[in-house]
């Protein structure tokens, strides 16, 4: 087998194999006897038909499709194989018969979509916005009151009125105009008063009743309300309540420091700022290397196939699976729900994809180009790193790695060194952030436990 390869549109390539009559014959003798057992014959045990009676039987192109794809199949990858300095395939090819196809004259077009080339107009001396978190002792204190809450203990009250923050057990009617409207009315119901679960000025009613009293609730439903049969109508609403439980919050001494793994509140306080300030540091980074790599990007181009989108999207969608499951919701259910595809549904972040694509594009440009690498003894002193933090010597430590953990370190300090090369060739500027701007990472966390993150 020879073969040409020759650019074609829209980032892909077109690869003419060549092969000889006698290949093509020992790819006919290779569908025959791979596929002999799924006819029959008579006069022929299953299986055991020769060839040409099986085509005489059958017809002459018995096998001629099966043996097109032992010939593709067997060296299509050894062509992408010594291609892979050329260009790098990212999707499936599309295979058709050469022009003038016959049994002398075995011709295979492939057309295969490929990773782009990129053009990028500058990406050094640009104006760059770069971004700066600090932590404040507000969101600090806000941290530890969310750990305190996460650990507290509800319990029934029975001495006091219905306070802010407490659940209520409670039946209501609602009416308007006198009368009983549809979806008004529960029994047994749990509402934890402040939660805004309901139109505004039902809940805060709800403070100062006692156990068993019943109120009647006068509200008006908002202007936005969903249902169109209920905006702007007063309401009122006869509520009972049954039951009040609240959250005994645990104080912030140093016996609660102690649970959190602390020496005593100053040390929980720092301990907290700590983790704050490592994931403000993290965003900072984040986000910059993002606002570098989208400056560059407005001067360049690539033409990025179908194909690669494609890819790109459905790794998008996996990404979000997680965050469905955490809300105890299949993927492919919701889609259903929605009356929609997973195909079609992807193609909503095209854009997304096209982005994220474009980025690594330009990431790889610019490594090559400024023949970025990772020395071996930044190599081996990462692995060192890692080898003292499990309490392993370097040399051994390294003996029982898989070699993706090497590769993963390597592309690790190639890509540090490349923003720190863009970040020293590049002029960047800080704003104060708004407050709205404020960093969701920097708010308290809690895991499912209700243990505060460590």
């Amino acid at each position: 087998m020879n073969y040409e390869v020759a650019n074609a549109e829209k980032s892909t390539v077109k690869l003419t194999l060549h092969f000889t009559p006698e290949e093509w014959k020992a790819a006919n003798e290779k569908a025959y006897r791979e596929n002999r057992n799924k006819y029959t014959v008579n006069g022929f045990r299953k299986g055991k038909a020769p060839k040409h009676v099986l085509e005489m039987y059958y017809g002459r192109a018995l096998f001629f499709e099966d043996a097109l794809n032992i010939l593709f199949s067997e060296n299509y990858g050894d062509v992408l194989e010594k291609e892979q300095e050329t260009f790098t395939a990212v999707g499936d090819p599309s295979v058709a018969l050469g022009e003038d196809f016959s049994e002398e004259n075995i011709v295979l077009v492939a057309t295969t979509p490929v990773k782009p080339d990129v053009t990028i107009g500058k990406y050094t001396g640009i104006k760059i916005k770069k971004y700066e978190y600090t932590v404040t002792d507000a969101e600090v204190e806000e941290a530890i009151d969310a750990a305190r809450e996460s650990h507290a203990v509800s319990a029934e009250v029975s001495d006091r009125p219905a306070q802010m923050k407490d659940t209520v057990n409670i039946d209501f009617v609602g009416k308007t105009d006198g009368k009983e409207f549809e979806g008004g009315s529960a029994k047994g119901y749990d509402l934890t008063l402040g939660s805004g679960q309901f139109i505004p000025g039902f809940e805060e009613n709800l403070v100062g009743m006692t156990i068993g009293e019943t109120r009647d609730i006068d509200v008006v439903f908002p202007e936005n309300y969903q249902a169109e049969a209920l905006k702007g109508k007063p309401a009122v609403f006869t509520v009972t309540l049954h039951k009040i439980t609240a959250k005994n919050i645990p104080p912030l001494d140093d016996a609660f420091a102690a649970k959190m793994q602390a020496e005593n509140v100053e040390a929980y306080r720092a301990k907290v700022r700590g983790r704050l300030e490592r994931r403000a540091a993290s965003r900072s980074v984040n986000e910059t290397e993002n606002s570098i790599l989208e400056a560059i990007a407005e001067s360049a181009t690539a033409e990025i196939p179908d194909a690669m989108l494609d890819r790109q999207e459905e790794s998008i969608l996996k990404r979000m699976e997680p965050n469905f499951l955490q809300q105890g919701i299949r993927m492919d259910d919701y889609l259903n729900y929605i009356g929609t595809t997973r195909e079609e549904y992807k193609k909503n972040f095209e854009a997304e994809a096209r982005k994220e694509i474009l980025h690594q594009l330009i990431i790889e440009k610019i490594i090559k180009t400024e023949n970025i690498t990772a020395e071996e003894t930044e190599i081996s002193e990462k692995v060192a790193e890692q080898a003292k933090s499990v309490g392993k010597e370097a040399e051994e430590y390294r003996k029982t790695m898989d070699p993706r953990q090497i590769e993963y370190i390597e592309n690790d300090i190639i890509i540090s060194k490349l923003f720190d090369f863009l970040q020293k060739n590049n002029e960047l500027y800080t704003e104060e952030p708004a407050a709205s701007e404020a960093p969701a990472e920097n708010k308290p966390a809690a895991d499912a436990n209700g243990t505060e993150e460590k």
